[in-house]
């Protein structure tokens, strides 16, 4: 198996979201032995923030591409190529102000390219990245599952919807959740990595 692992924390080694994804991928390599893992740690080398230049590099064709265009969009070529060869995918996502990091998002519009990983046929559109498992590791200092703050789940329906667009319809969320609470962030972590099924 292949396993791709984006790390969108800056917290390093003490993010919650890295340790609860490291477990997902312990489990996932002990289900598969000689299994092998890329890993992306977006925090320390982002991808870059779409500008015009990459919105304009998806749209031309490669015979008319400037050097600068061929330039702009070769990290979007090599994050499609990784995910495509990728079995698996697991995803560290913190949660900021109720959304993901920016750099996560930022290598999300890196992958969304039509006729790559998405096209548009009179059925309407299709996923391209097929095949896939993605496992989402979301820590939070509140409970936003359930509960009064559930309206402010932003990370989980947009992932879904994201991915799913693209195809990545198997896609399974493991919670570290009320980190900052009394009698609930104590035992977030360890509840989580037992929850875990691969």
């Amino acid at each position: 198996m292949k396993i791709l692992h984006l790390i969108s924390s800056p917290r390093g080694s003490e993010s919650v979201s890295l340790k609860l994804g490291n477990a997902i991928i312990e489990k996932l390599q002990a289900a598969n032995p000689g299994s092998k893992v890329t890993t992306h740690n977006l925090a320390s080398t982002p991808f870059p923030h779409l500008e015009e230049v990459h919105i304009t590099s998806f749209f031309t064709p490669a015979e008319k591409q400037s050097p600068e265009l061929a330039d702009a969009i070769k990290h979007s070529d090599e994050a499609i190529a990784e995910l495509m060869d990728a079995d698996a995918i697991v995803i560290d996502a913190p949660v900021y102000n109720f959304q993901i990091p920016s750099t996560l998002k930022a290598w999300i519009d890196h992958i969304c390219r039509a006729n790559k990983t998405f096209a548009y046929s009179a059925q309407g559109p299709e996923g391209l990245v097929k095949g896939k498992k993605v496992y989402v590791s979301i820590s939070s200092g509140g409970v936003y599952s359930e509960g009064p703050m559930k309206a402010y789940d932003f990370i989980e329906p947009y992932l879904r919807g994201v991915l799913g667009f693209l195809g990545m319809t198997d896609l399974n969320v493991y919670r570290a959740e009320g980190l900052k609470m009394p009698g609930i962030g104590e035992t977030a972590l360890e509840k989580a990595i037992e929850s875990i099924a691969v």
